[in-house]
């Protein structure tokens, strides 16, 4: 959950952070949040909505693979695509802000260089993902399999 999601529960009618007087009884509220630790280890929330984002587009993938491959300066990348360098700047900026790129000045040039551990993660967690979908699926097919349907 994030914290504008708590800070919105909190604010609900009946939900509080802190102690109110109140009229009638009074009913404490708990919060609780839960989530998959195995998963939300691998790539924070947050951070995993800004690496999916950023490969929702093709041609951050493939200035991301450009660049996996080797250092190129933004120029350089902006003379691959039919579009202004402002607008590859922009796709670069946004996946450096995901962490999948990381640029630095070298004189007058910016140097793309891609970052793997963000790769790595982002791909863990597409593997974990597929590990809990298998399970639901060989589950299925053990209740499928079962001629009670899986009801002791």
């Amino acid at each position: 959950m994030t914290k504008t999601r708590i800070d919105q529960a909190r604010s609900a009618p009946g939900n509080s952070a802190a102690p109110r007087p109140c009229a009638g009884p009074c009913v404490r509220v708990r919060i609780v949040i839960t989530y998959n630790h195995m998963v939300v280890g691998l790539l924070r929330a947050e951070r995993a909505d800004r690496v999916f984002h950023a490969l929702a587009d093709v041609t951050r993938r493939d200035i991301i693979v450009r660049t996996l491959e080797g250092e190129h300066s933004v120029s350089a990348l902006a003379r691959c695509y039919p579009m202004s360098f402002a607008a590859v700047q922009k796709h670069v900026a946004v996946l450096e802000e995901a962490g999948l790129v990381t640029k630095q000045r070298k004189g007058r040039e910016q140097l793309v260089r891609g970052n793997v551990d963000t790769v790595r993660r982002a791909s863990q967690l597409l593997d974990a993902l597929e590990a809990v979908w298998r399970g639901r699926v060989d589950r299925m097919s053990e209740i499928l399999a079962d001629p009670n349907g899986g009801t002791p």
